[in-house]
């Protein structure tokens, strides 16, 4: 056993929440008193008192022998990861950012390359400790409070706020080597993916990740990673190691294009879009190396950029400059959407007819068994991609009106797709109710949240005019 936190200060956090919940007006609504969110908009809660979370962002214990952790709530994968990778062992799924929290990713949704064998984060999870709206902490898992634990995935702090979640690790080497894999059309790439997915290999190599890029059409990469120990043919060795640094100069993304392939470090590859926030950090100048060269590296991080985005929509430094040149108005489109595999050449092909952002990240998943979760109904034995997309377009006059989000929603609806919900949706509320089992969901929350002291999910996720 190697303890990195403690089950005595775990104890203390908690007692501490307890106690601020009690402090709170019994008619009150309830929130954390954080100032991160899960959600990419502004909390919309900011006056109600908080609840305490000091002390609940840790590691309690990492069993090295048994391949789990005991993880508090608000612990980000940076953590997380600070206190497995030294022993050989990673999450099952540890998400592109550094600072999404292991509570954030498992109530909201996580993905990355791994996904295309491990699901979700909230597959690994054995289980967890969950403060509900009735102020009760409470052990879920598949035996114990089985609705709470299967509900609780997607429904963004609207059942109740995990305190704990113990989880499984696996075991990987130090390195991880890349294969960049260039296809002219999307329905080779949909293809080669399911060859992969199916058989684990792609020409005889297995494949531990894998994600993709769509820059355009005509160009899309497939990149294959394969947990490595470092030994790779014209690669690393002790004496001139040659691996892969996307801290400094170099810009990941690029590289996918440049570089047939390549070798990172393990904790680099876990993080290697976190630097440039995938390309996103384009818009902040940090691609033109003169900039790159004056911005400290300690800046170079997803949260930092996040919060600059946050600046940005607080005072609308962007739409003013925009109105000011006479350009038109730009309608954020920040969204991650499931796409069945065999629907994806058709959803890339309308997308960049109809939105036309560039690039596309591509990431496969497929459930892990044939366990499903009410709140994010994707079908077992079923592969999907999610393809996420980050940034505006253009639309003028309409832009309030998020005519691009919405016909986004339109086209997965008729096409049997899902988005997760972490960026503003705009669904009518029967809708809403179809495709994230609204009945479900009510039930559940009735019976941990009776008072409605947490604020709904529809609430939390769909933008109001």
């Amino acid at each position: 056993m190697t303890f990195t936190g403690g089950w005595g200060a775990h104890d203390d956090a908690v007692r501490r929440l307890l106690d601020s919940y009690a402090e709170i007006s019994p008619q009150g609504p309830i929130r954390l008193a954080k100032r991160t969110s899960n959600l990419f908009r502004p909390r919309s809660a900011a006056g109600a008192p908080g609840l305490d979370v000091s002390g609940l962002d840790g590691v309690i214990e990492v069993d090295v022998e048994n391949r789990t952790a005991d993880v508090q709530g608000m612990c980000t994968y940076e953590h997380l990861v600070e206190a497995t990778l030294p022993h050989g062992l990673i999450p099952l799924v540890v998400p592109q950012l550094r600072t999404i929290t292991l509570g954030g990713a498992v109530t909201g949704l996580g993905i990355e390359s791994t996904s295309f064998r491990n699901g979700l984060p909230h597959e690994s999870v054995i289980e967890m400790d969950i403060l509900t709206g009735a102020g009760d902490v409470v052990t879920a898992s598949p035996d114990e409070h089985a609705d709470l634990f299967a509900t609780f995935p997607n429904s963004y702090g609207s059942l109740g706020y995990a305190t704990r979640l113990r989880i499984e690790l696996e075991e990987v080497p130090g390195y991880v080597a890349l294969r960049h894999v260039r296809f002219d059309d999307t329905d080779q790439l949909g293809k080669a993916i399911e060859a992969i997915v199916e058989s684990g290999e792609w020409q005889g190599q297995r494949v531990d990740g894998l994600d993709g890029v769509f820059f355009e059409p005509g160009e899309l990469y497939l990149t294959l990673a394969r947990w490595s120990d470092g030994h790779e043919p014209g690669a690393a060795t002790d004496a001139q190691p040659l691996v892969g640094d996307y801290t400094g100069q170099q810009i990941y993304y690029r590289s996918v294009q440049q570089r047939a392939t390549d070798l990172l470090t393990m904790h680099d590859y876990l993080w290697r879009w976190d630097t440039d926030w995938f390309w996103c950090s384009g818009a902040f100048g940090l691609h033109d190396p003169r900039i790159r060269r004056l911005w400290p590296r300690r800046w170079r991080r997803s949260d930092v950029f996040h919060k600059l985005v946050g600046l940005d929509r607080r005072f609308g430094i962007i739409d003013r400059i925009d109105r000011r040149r006479g350009r038109p108005a730009r309608e954020r489109v920040i969204q991650d959407v499931e796409v069945p595999i065999g629907e994806l050449p058709a959803f890339l092909a309308w997308f960049d007819d109809n939105v036309g952002m560039r690039p596309v990240w591509l990431c496969p998943l497929r459930l892990r068994g044939e366990r499903t979760w009410p709140t994010y109904p994707l079908e077992p034995d079923t592969t999907y991609v999610n393809a996420g997309f980050w940034g505006t377009v253009p639309v003028g006059d309409s832009a309030q009106e998020a005519p691009t989000n919405r016909a986004i929603e339109s086209w997965l609806g008729d096409h049997d797709g899902h988005k997760s919900l972490y960026s503003e949706a705009f669904y009518d509320r029967d809708e809403f109710d179809r495709l994230y089992d609204g009945a479900n969901l009510a039930t559940v929350k009735d019976r941990y949240d009776p008072d409605h002291r947490l604020t709904t999910l529809y609430d939390k996720a769909v933008r109001r005019h």
